[in-house]
């Protein structure tokens, strides 16, 4: 069998946990790819369904908390430009 060479860059702990992982399977990196690209092309797309990450109720309290402070720190500054600059 002809073979290609790519080249791609990866996160080195990513690497390092798919290589264990694969390992598991008895395949190395390079042959788990190759399993995920015949996977894709016999679906006609990614070989599992793609949707958005769903994040953690304490991740979510904290996007709310800053948005609420950023809120908070913008009215501060507006009230200050105010005293500064009375129209």
């Amino acid at each position: 069998m002809k073979t290609a060479n790519y080249n791609i860059r990866l996160d080195p702990d990513i690497k390092a946990k798919a290589e264990k992982t694969f390992a598991v399977f008895g395949l190395n990196l390079s042959e788990a790819i190759n399993v995920f690209l015949h996977a894709a092309i016999l679906r006609r797309g990614f070989p599992f369904e793609l949707c958005e990450p769903r994040l953690g109720l304490d991740v979510l309290q904290a996007m709310e908390e800053t948005d609420a402070n950023a809120r908070d720190l913008r009215q501060e500054i507006l009230d200050d430009e105010d005293r500064d600059f009375p129209v």
